[in-house]
């Protein structure tokens, strides 16, 4: 965003957290403001949504941010995945511009994989195989195959929702619209009451759309026992 201060336009970054309940639906966690996305700022942030009783994530998805990695192993203490979509441009750019398809389409057989051992197989399979060409690629795909995968210790049936951020980039693209329409916003207040109400709007949207994952595909993967509680009739 844009945004005056002390006479000069400055850009301080907006950063939001969106999350799967236990009942399998989406909630906007929460946003802030700060001027860059360092290490610290996410640190507190995340601690912000930790004392407002944020528990037991299991996975975060992000792309490869440094400082938000550390900020979550530090205070969520939960497993990264890497977004798939952020990794194969990551990817990309260490292939020449005519070679690009060949390469997207051989990463993608990894995807393409049912259980999460052939999938590792594939990945170095492919690894091996692009290496000579393309060694810093070759060293990329080292060093990310534990964070592009880790999605897979989860239920099948979440793969597709769990393997990128894509989701969440809806929403961004969506808050980018109606921001720009204001252009420079007279101090950080304004963002919160501007982004804040759209994020509202959205959660409410998230309340009453159907679920974003099923119980019965989520049970397995959560620590919460599914309680089922008598019908009350008043």
């Amino acid at each position: 965003m844009k945004v005056r201060e002390g006479g000069r336009i400055v850009s301080p970054e907006v950063i939001i957290a969106t999350g799967v309940n236990t009942d399998g639906r989406r909630e906007v966690l929460g946003m802030a403001t700060g001027p860059s996305e360092a290490e610290p700022f996410w640190t507190g942030f995340l601690r912000s949504l930790a004392d407002r009783g944020l528990r037991g994530v299991r996975l975060v998805v992000s792309d490869d941010h440094k400082g938000l990695r550390a900020a979550a192993d530090k205070v969520l203490h939960a497993t990264m995945q890497r977004c798939r979509v952020h990794f194969m441009r990551n990817a990309l750019a260490h292939v020449p511009t005519g070679q690009r398809a060949m390469v997207a389409a051989m990463l993608r057989t990894s995807f393409a994989q049912t259980s999460k051992a052939a999938a590792k197989e594939q990945w170095r399979s492919v690894a091996d195989r692009l290496r000579g060409r393309f060694p810093r690629l070759g060293e990329l795909l080292d060093r990310a195959e534990d964070d592009v995968l880790a999605h897979l210790d989860f239920p099948r049936e979440h793969w597709p929702q769990l393997a990128s951020t894509n989701p969440l980039e809806r929403l961004n693209a969506e808050i980018k619209r109606r921001t720009q329409v204001v252009g420079i916003f007279p101090n950080d207040r304004a963002i919160v009451r501007l982004v804040g109400a759209l994020l509202l709007e959205q959660n409410d949207e998230w309340a009453v759309q159907r679920r974003y994952m099923t119980l019965e595909t989520l049970r397995p993967a959560s620590d919460t026992q599914t309680v089922s509680l008598p019908a009350v009739v008043g």
